[in-house]
């Protein structure tokens, strides 16, 4: 089963036994801010580049040029991945757009326990992107 086949939230954490936690997990002492190159480049794709015009002009120019800065100041305890085929189980499996695991003892070709996925809305749905979860 294809993580898109999931539609709720619920649905998944009743399935998989996954416990709902809202926490702070990035610590704000071990991030210094943006760097100057990063603001300048950022500054750039937003005044040149069109990111309305797909996904991949959106997760080149915005989405993974910010998650590469935070990542930065955790490197040496995560893994980034793009665009990794995972599979849980023979039911759970895909290929989500950017995930983030333990980095593996085996080294940085094996993907650790994956902490934090993220995946871009279709068809700029966001409901249909995060679970369709109601927030009533």
């Amino acid at each position: 089963m294809a993580f898109s086949d999931f539609k709720a939230i619920p649905e998944v954490q009743e399935k998989f036994g996954i416990r709902h936690v809202e926490n702070d997990f990035i610590e704000s002492k071990r991030t210094a801010g943006p760097s100057k190159q990063f603001l300048q480049e950022f500054d750039f794709n937003r005044d040149y580049i069109d990111v309305l015009t797909s996904e991949g002009a959106r997760c080149e120019a915005i989405t993974f040029p910010v998650l590469r800065e935070v990542y930065k100041g955790y490197a040496d305890y995560y893994a980034l991945w793009i665009k990794k085929p995972i599979a849980y189980d023979d039911v759970l499996s895909g290929t989500p757009d950017y995930f983030i695991s333990t980095r593996s003892e085996l080294g940085k070709l094996v993907v650790g326990t994956p902490l934090i996925m993220l995946v871009e809305a279709k068809k700029n749905d966001f409901e249909m992107g995060w679970g369709n979860v109601s927030r009533s």
